[in-house]
């Protein structure tokens, strides 16, 4: 089988193509047959070696899956061979053509969600509802900012937003990004890189400001997301690609509360509760993932520059 395997930390050349042995089962665990690997920018962190944690090398990077269920231990029930499954992480990596995962990681989605739409589940939808729900608190009718919304984890919080009854303001810097996310659902659209648009938010809520900011690029804007907070306002730092220096006076003035976030963190039980939404959501239409880019499984290296460009737009996916 060909697996995606890093043997150094460092940049996407450090990606290579390999054949190793077949992978088998253990007793509780079940072999998926990938046919569409989800990448992140968090595997781009791992990569070159700056994530908090590291794996022991080499690896296989990859956490999210869309595939065929190919083989299942003794002592799994409920997955029988042919299963239409997405992946939340695995044993061994899912930048490969089969990946091991243990029976709680692997779940049956509907027949209208293709393979390339499941490669795009886990990580966007668990950390769009991990952060709005199980960090921020959202309710119905609060004002949310989606501080670059066009990505993977952009359009889940949007489409969570809306399911939920909140007003949604999404950010993006290309036309088709912003198309993409009115299409899924924002009640207003803006352009992050207009030098007005942060007066514009705040016309928007009429001066009051927003109750939660869900922030994917922190190092550029958590300072100016503390200006647009509502007294009790939360911002949810998802990303960052470096360091910030803020007025802290500004979430002083509000009694804002500034979170942080990361999927690594999530207790086992916080994480069936969020895969049982996820799955609610996807067989009754309310999640519909966004497949961008579609990137041969040996071009590994290629899809880690694109993540990383400005101009995000739905999910890039490995196929083998």
């Amino acid at each position: 089988m060909k697996i995606i395997q890093v043997k150094k930390f460092g940049d996407p050349g450090t990606m290579a193509l390999e054949d190793v042995p077949m992978l088998r089962p253990g007793p509780r665990e079940i072999l998926v047959r990938v046919k569409a690997a989800g990448v992140n920018p968090v595997d781009t962190y791992i990569r070159s070696g700056t994530y908090a944690t590291k794996p022991d090398l080499p690896y296989t990077p990859g956490f999210d899956a869309g595939g065929i269920v190919e083989a299942a231990g003794p002592k799994v029930k409920g997955f029988r061979k042919g299963a239409r499954v997405y992946c939340s992480g695995s044993l061994t990596g899912t930048y490969a053509e089969f990946t091991l995962c243990k029976s709680t990681q692997v779940h049956l989605i509907p027949n209208h969600i293709n393979f390339s739409q499941a490669a795009g589940v886990y990580v966007p939808y668990a950390t769009a509802y991990r952060a709005l729900f199980q960090k921020a608190h959202a309710k119905k009718g609060n004002i949310l900012l989606v501080h670059g919304a066009s990505g993977g984890v952009g359009i889940a919080s949007v489409q969570f937003g809306r399911a939920l009854g909140m007003y949604v303001i999404g950010t993006a810097s290309t036309d088709r990004g912003k198309a993409l996310v009115k299409e899924s659902g924002a009640q207003y659209i803006l352009d992050h890189h207009h030098p007005a648009y942060l007066e514009e938010i705040m016309k928007i809520t009429g001066g009051k400001g927003v109750d939660i900011i869900l922030e994917m690029l922190a190092n550029v804007n958590l300072n100016n997301d503390l200006t647009l907070l509502a007294r009790g306002g939360r911002v949810v730092v998802i990303g960052s690609r470096g360091k910030i220096e803020i007025d802290p006076r500004l979430a002083m003035s509000k009694d804002g509360v500034i979170l942080g976030m990361s999927l690594m963190n999530v207790l086992d039980k916080d994480l069936a509760a969020i895969h049982a939404v996820i799955v609610r959501g996807l067989k009754n239409g309310t999640l519909k993932p966004v497949v961008g880019k579609e990137i041969p499984l040996k071009d590994a290296a290629q899809a880690h520059i694109e993540i990383m460009k400005p101009g995000s737009y739905g999910k890039i996916v490995l196929i083998p």
